[in-house]
């Protein structure tokens, strides 16, 4: 019988100290291992550097090391490599995708944008590297409202994939932006009710929400912003419990810089069924493993190939994103 692709990384792995292997083969290959603060809190205390996606963006760009690990999802890994494209970037899992990526397709923003002449295209960095070559500028939640208000008060603008982003930018900057109806399963799933459940409970605690989630749940959050941006002002705020409505895996780094505080997780919702669903946390993200990240470097593989044609034009509004932030 053939073995599966899980049960040759765990021989591979078996009875190894996965950590110190780790950090010994990236002193030998010059590589440095990149993680979202969505990944296990293993990933995040093994990797060289720890971030939201504007920030493992910029690191990405100024590394001289040879060879990188991206722990988040696939098109994180695409960002890394068209910034650094004579570098090897590796991809631990090629399967942890993205809901919120998967939303727009680069065929389909063609057909949107030849039927809105004249307009520019603002893409989240949520998006694949097709996507991006069709994109003027590319943002992420830390950095939207600044990029855009740098671009011409006239303009005609396109903001996708994530419509409840491009809601609460339109809101704060007075744009009327033409938005994209995509959103992320994981904060598309946060509902008001259960913010509420446990405001109740904890009713001195800071409520925070991501810019990915609906403008209800934005409307009652005390702080809106990024994981960078809910992460800062935890470790300079005074309060001491925190009520997070983003990712679960944030909760780590949170946890770790600030151990004399609490923070909350809303939980998942129930659903039609009466199930829960664990709309907390990514399950694509989640993918990444000690084990995985060991065979990756091991094995130089799986590799992130961008079609130089697209890489060309892809990366412009990725230098443009970091020029304007």
């Amino acid at each position: 019988m053939l073995k599966t692709e899980r049960q040759q990384v765990g021989e591979l792995c078996s009875g190894m100290d996965l950590k110190a292997e780790i950090r010994k083969m990236c002193k030998e290959k010059d590589a440095i291992i990149l993680a979202h603060y969505y990944t296990i809190g293993d990933i995040q205390d093994i990797a060289d550097f720890v971030g939201d996606s504007l920030a493992l963006a910029r690191k990405a760009a100024e590394t001289d090391a040879k060879m990188m690990v991206m722990c988040g999802v696939h098109f994180m890994a695409e960002t890394c490599k068209l910034l650094s494209p004579d570098k090897i970037v590796l991809c631990p899992d090629l399967n942890a995708g993205c809901s919120l990526a998967d939303s727009c397709k680069a065929e389909d923003l063609k057909k949107f944008k030849d039927e809105h002449p004249g307009y520019q295209v603002i893409s989240y960095v949520n998006t694949t590297a097709a996507v991006k070559a069709l994109t003027d500028v590319v943002v992420t939640s830390g950095n939207a409202k600044k990029v855009v208000d740098q671009l011409p008060k006239d303009a005609k603008l396109i903001f996708g994939p994530d419509y409840n982003l491009g809601n609460y930018i339109n809101e704060v900057t007075g744009r009327n932006m033409l938005l994209w109806n995509g959103g992320c399963h994981v904060h598309e799933r946060f509902s008001v009710s259960k913010i509420l459940e446990l405001k109740e409970e904890y009713p001195d605690a800071v409520v925070m929400a991501h810019l990915e989630c609906k403008a209800p749940v934005l409307a009652i959050a005390d702080v809106k912003g990024s994981t960078a941006t809910m992460l800062s002002y935890a470790q300079q705020s005074d309060k001491r419990q925190f009520i997070v409505a983003t990712e679960a895996g944030i909760l780590h780094e949170m946890q770790r810089t600030c151990p004399d505080r609490l923070f909350i997780p809303v939980p998942p919702e129930i659903s039609e069924s009466g199930l829960e669903c664990s709309c907390n946390e990514c399950q694509y993200m989640k993918m990444n493993t000690l084990e995985k990240v060991y065979a990756c470097l091991k094995n130089e593989s799986p590799q992130i190939k961008i079609d130089p044609k697209i890489a060309k034009k892809a990366v412009k509004p990725i230098e443009r994103m970091l020029e304007l932030s």
